[in-house]
């Protein structure tokens, strides 16, 4: 069993996109992060990419707003953000207050501004196998793992556990692709999905992104399996200073028993994401000016 470690993997990455930044001549790359009201996690979230920009040499701006701002208020600083030339990309932090329509939002992000990959125009790019859109964070941190380890999909059987916007479906559409790092055949399961114990047994590559700690057990995994756990779920433990600890959707503990490559939580998908988001601040710089 090897572990997937996508600490390392990032900061090979981020290493590497330091690198390339410092020989850019003029500005630098910008990314604005939008953030409204007080969410700690999104905050610590938030945090964390800000202080990745920095070590890349990616210049951040954070604008943070009350939990009260505006619909229409959010969509005139989105506005704004997109026809400011030194902005190349924006990222609009979830989740957004009740009162706040995210797809509106979303779809009022300039698409080639869209790092996260969630306007429609880069939904759809994704869909058709184009390669000039951007993809969402998280499942190219995923597709960036399975190749960096040489694990082949191609042919193989993927199941998913998930079908969000965020991470199932775009998964579900890059491995399908005819493209390197596609080509599987891809299953996803739901919340309605019956018999989910027969078909997490399917899986060469079972990938988990449900919200639900320690879901996939020992008896829900085949011998040699790839696990990719992008859960990140708090849960009680008085052991712990802070009372609790962090785990993933699966039972790590017991599950990597049977894997031929697993992910842990954290340390696995999480850095990869931040990574996956310098890197697409980095390529809408580069496709502006070079």
């Amino acid at each position: 069993m090897i572990y997937i470690d996508g600490k390392k993997v990032a900061s090979e990455i981020q290493q590497e996109l330091k690198k390339s930044i410092s020989t850019l001549k003029g500005r630098k790359p910008c990314l604005v992060v939008v953030m409204v009201g007080n969410h700690p996690p999104s905050q610590i979230y938030v945090n964390r990419k800000i202080q990745a920009c920095a070590e890349v040499g990616i210049l951040s701006v954070q604008k943070h707003f009350p939990e009260n701002l505006t619909e229409v208020a959010l969509l005139k600083v989105i506005e704004l953000l997109n026809s400011d030339e030194s902005v190349d990309s924006i990222l609009v932090q979830l989740p957004l207050p009740p009162h706040i329509n995210v797809g509106k939002i979303m779809q009022k992000i300039a698409p080639e501004k869209d790092v996260d990959g969630f306007h429609p125009l880069n939904v759809g790019k994704l869909l058709a196998g184009e390669s000039d859109g951007f993809l969402p964070c998280t499942p190219l941190a995923v597709k960036t793992l399975l190749q960096y380890y040489n694990i082949e999909v191609s042919g193989r059987h993927a199941v998913i556990f998930g079908r969000s916007n965020i991470v199932g479906k775009p998964i579900a559409a890059m491995l399908l692709q005819s493209m390197p790092g596609g080509n599987a055949t891809v299953t996803v399961a739901h919340r309605l999905s019956t018999n989910v114990k027969a078909l997490a047994l399917l899986a060469d590559i079972l990938i988990v992104a449900i919200g639900q700690p320690k879901f996939i057990t020992e008896d829900m995994v085949k011998e040699g399996a790839v696990v990719i756990d992008v859960g990140i779920n708090k849960i009680e433990d008085r052991s712990s200073a802070k009372g609790y600890k962090i785990v993933g959707d699966v039972d790590f503990e017991n599950v990597k028993k049977k894997c031929s490559f697993i992910t842990p939580v954290p340390g696995g998908v999480g850095p990869m994401t931040i990574a996956m988001l310098l890197k697409n601040t980095l390529q809408s710089y580069e496709r502006k000016f070079l």
